[in-house]
């Protein structure tokens, strides 16, 4: 009996040689055979970069990572890692509801995975596992990228990316935390609230809405530190580390107001990158009283054009100091402000920049600016709200658990971001079902109803109805 139903048949799904093999058989009876037609091509992806080629790497990066644990468990920790990758790739709302497919073939044809932990034990597997661990594997899925020349389409200007930095939270409790938990205290009623932030970094292009993670930075209470971790700080460990993983990647980095100021300005040449920064009159009232000196001394240039019914004026001059405590720190100011039809401003951006800003290049630097958004849109309000389950607390452990956790949800987003950017395959199931939830809808249904020999062949029965074509189980109601 199943929920009350006598279930009569079983069903079987095989995929060999192009088709798919549906085999049915009466408990105890004989079966029967029927063949589905194979699937319409589509036009094929570049192989290392399909979420097969993908898992198989991650995989590969897992095992190379040292076990901290000496106690002869059998479980392995690249299965505890690609297990907790493969409950945030299948957006698995929790983790009791990743612990209830455990036993599902698929886990191990599609993800690889040998022995999969139940849910109290991958806490306690990664909770000791340092975060730092994870940074390597964000780098050999980038270096796939550039190998299958994928970045191309995301180049900015002259050879450069632009990468976005942005912190955001995902953990807020005023009970459970960790000795990595910042610390919040309401002055009025004394009370504590613990967070864990991160600071994300993607790079984009306006043209593009997909989004190429690389791996955020934590902002967690550091060892030995008794003031909180900040979001400034933590750009500064990111920084180095960016370019230590990636010596010439030649960069343009975009952040808000709170970035454009001399020690991080500083610490961005320091690192070889280029910056536009957004710059608020109230935060720099001395850098805009130089650009109304400008003005007045005719250095100033003004362009203007047509944006539908709305009037786009950008304005720019180079060469001006930030502030008066750093005179020899010059940088280039642009204002852009779109009026509407009534004569109104309805958008207002100022930015700073190293670029020098030309007739040109203004308006594609606008853009550039601009482009902050992404961040915010298309990474943190997609893990929000598209299915990622981001501000869900997973596990938060003693140690690192939370913050494992955030980094594998995000590798996890990578690979989704590589297959929407390079896989003619995704972008079809995409296109057909309409949202990123019906995908993965679509996704967890049929990996939990039917086998499958890889997620190629996933994407392929979604994608031409085949499952459509199974028979049904027949049900007893009495």
């Amino acid at each position: 009996m199943v929920d009350g139903c006598t279930l009569l048949t079983k069903t079987r799904v095989q995929y060999r040689a192009g088709e798919v093999q549906v085999f049915l058989g009466a408990f105890g009876g004989k079966g029967g055979r029927m063949v589905i037609p194979p699937p319409r091509s589509v036009r094929n992806v570049r192989k290392h970069l399909s979420a097969d080629a993908l898992h198989a790497l991650l995989r590969a990066a897992f095992r190379k990572i040292p076990d901290h644990r000496h106690d002869g468990t059998t479980i392995p920790l690249a299965d505890a890692l690609m297990s907790a990758f493969a409950m945030f790739s299948l957006k698995d709302p929790s983790l009791l509801a990743f612990d209830e497919r455990r036993h599902e073939r698929n886990l191990y044809n599609l993800y690889g995975i040998g022995q999969v932990p139940c849910d109290t034990q991958m806490r306690e597997i990664l909770d000791p596992l340092a975060p730092e661990h994870l940074r390597p594997v964000y780098g050999d899925a980038f270096r796939e990228l550039q190998r299958g020349k994928a970045l191309e389409s995301l180049v900015f200007l002259k050879g450069c990316y632009l990468l976005l930095l942005d912190g955001t939270g995902y953990f807020s409790s005023q009970a459970i935390h960790c000795d990595g938990c910042l610390q919040k205290k309401n002055k009025q009623t004394g009370e504590v609230t613990y967070q864990h932030q991160f600071l994300g970094a993607v790079i984009a292009h306006p043209d593009h809405r997909e989004v190429i993670p690389l791996a955020p930075e934590p902002i967690v209470q550091q060892d030995g530190s008794t003031k909180n971790d900040c979001e400034r700080n933590a750009a500064k460990r990111l920084l180095a580390k960016i370019r230590k993983e990636h010596p010439r990647l030649k960069l343009i980095v975009v952040e808000d107001g709170l970035a454009s100021n001399a020690p991080h300005i500083r610490e961005l040449k320091r690192q070889h990158m280029h910056f536009i920064l957004s710059a608020k009159p109230g935060d720099h009232e001395f850098l805009f009283d130089q650009v109304i000196a400008a003005f007045e001394d005719d250095r100033v240039t003004t362009i203007s054009w047509k944006v539908g019914d709305n009037q786009a004026e950008l304005s720019f001059v180079n060469d001006v100091p930030l502030n008066e405590a750093n005179p020899d720190l010059l940088v280039n100011f642009f204002h852009y402000v779109e009026y509407g039809p009534d004569g109104e401003p309805q958008k207002v951006f100022t930015f700073v920049t190293d670029l020098r800003i030309t007739r040109s290049n203004a308006r594609l630097l606008v853009r550039g600016g601009r482009a902050r958004w992404k961040i915010e849109n298309e990474t943190f309000n997609t893990l929000k709200n598209q299915g990622y389950h981001y501000e869900h607390n997973y596990g938060h452990g003693k140690q690192h658990l939370s913050v494992v956790f955030a980094m594998l949800m995000m590798l996890a987003f990578l690979v989704d971001q590589t297959q929407q950017l390079c896989c003619p395959l995704f972008q079809a199931v995409w296109n057909k079902l309409g949202s990123k939830r019906a995908l993965w809808d679509n996704l967890r249904s049929h990996f939990r109803h039917f086998t499958f020999q890889s997620m190629k062949h996933l994407y392929e029965v979604i994608l031409h109805d085949l499952a459509k074509e199974l028979p049904a189980p027949v049900f007893n109601s009495s």
